[in-house]
């Protein structure tokens, strides 16, 4: 079990939409170099979950902190600036652009701003880390879905974050990519970054994952280690009818 310093905390977080409450009264810290899995049915709130931690919206009511500092008033540009960066369950790539180009923008204008060469240096970094570097020169347009996915983490992690959201980050995968995908966050994950992955695909979350946080229909139901929440009665009963469970 992870036991670092708290790097986020959400107190009380809620989100509510008219008369719909997406999201009720979230508590949960995650702790340095920790895989936090955020886990549940479809439409049980963990992508509007993520939503609020990287400021795309904004807390109807509660408080999210980034090393006790509050940072649910921010805009979603300023939360990044300090350090929260995310993928997306539909992969944005800027199209007109290349492999490398779309990388170096994360560069530029993430976390740690770089520019020039020492951007250029950055983003093939990355794209080696994601197994792309010999693809930084072919337009997007040209790679295969996983390979696009693999640009848009590269942009991601060019950014420097302190806190990387993965959201559904290996759907759509067949067998061989997503073992390929596990493989790479792994390796993210060995290498000390603070994740939390909004996952369906539960061999994923028993072999990343530090702790869970299940969500259903808005609200935690349970917290603990990827055992001991899939082991659950209330989380197998959410999960009833869902193929994954």
């Amino acid at each position: 079990m992870t036991t670092g310093p708290t790097v986020l905390s959400l107190r009380g977080a809620t989100k509510r939409f008219g008369g719909l409450v997406a999201v009720n009264d979230m508590d949960f810290d995650v702790t340095e170099h920790e895989v936090l899995g955020l886990i549940g049915p479809n439409g049980s709130g963990k992508s509007t979950t993520l939503n609020l931690i990287s400021g795309a919206l904004k807390p109807t009511e509660g408080t999210i902190s980034l090393r006790g500092t509050p940072i649910s008033h921010l805009s979603a540009a300023d939360i990044a600036r300090r350090g929260i960066a995310r993928t997306f369950q539909l992969v944005r790539l800027l199209p007109s652009m290349t492999v490398l180009e779309n990388v170096r923008a994360g560069a530029v204008f993430g976390h740690r701003r770089r520019w020039g060469a020492e951007a250029d240096a950055h983003a093939m970094r990355m794209l080696a880390l994601v197994g792309l570097d010999r693809r930084a020169n072919a337009h997007v347009g040209e790679l295969t879905y996983i390979d696009t996915k693999r640009v848009e983490l590269a942009r991601v992690l060019a950014s420097e974050p302190k806190v990387l959201l993965l959201d559904e980050w290996l759907a759509g995968l067949n067998p061989t990519e997503l073992e390929e995908g596990i493989a790479l966050i792994k390796r993210l994950r060995d290498e000390g970054r603070t994740i939390i992955l909004v996952e369906h695909v539960m061999d994923a979350i028993r072999s990343l994952c530090d702790r869970c946080v299940v969500m259903s229909t808005g609200t935690k139901i349970a917290e603990g280690t990827p055992e001991e929440v899939l082991s659950d009665p209330e989380v197998i009963r959410a999960y009833l009818g869902d193929d994954d469970a």
